[in-house]
């Protein structure tokens, strides 16, 4: 089921807009968040989305591919826990997994730079210590 994103929803000032159509639009729907967490089990969903194209995102996750900037290399590593999402406090309450989430990794703590609600993969960079 969508969620209606669709051109005639409230104006600024509270009152209604006038429909510029008589029916909605199939490609006005929007959809609910994924929220992706962390679990002891991977798992992603395949969507067909507008255009035919396939969206795959990720709900489950366990691994993070993170890169060491320091020595130019990328490893595949288990996400231990989420630190802070600085979007939303929220959010790491959940233990929900979005772009700009610090995560704690068998490696050292890391920033989401990947959306895996939108791309099934968590990519993350590795955060200097201080």
């Amino acid at each position: 089921m969508g969620v209606y994103q669709g051109p005639d929803l409230k104006k600024i000032t509270g009152g209604k807009k006038g429909r510029y159509r008589k029916i909605k639009r199939k490609y006005w729907t929007g959809g609910y968040p994924t929220n992706t967490t962390l679990a002891s089990k991977e798992k992603r969903k395949v969507e067909k989305v507008r255009g035919g194209n396939l969206k795959v995102r990720a709900r489950y996750v366990m691994y993070a591919n993170v890169v060491d900037t320091k020595s130019n290399t990328t490893k595949k590593v288990k996400i231990l826990r989420v630190v802070e999402t600085p979007a939303n406090r929220e959010l790491a309450r959940h233990g929900i997994i979005v772009k700009g989430t610090i995560i704690e990794t068998e490696v050292g703590r890391a920033v989401v730079t990947s959306r895996p609600g939108q791309d099934g993969v968590v990519n993350a960079v590795l955060v200097p210590e201080q």
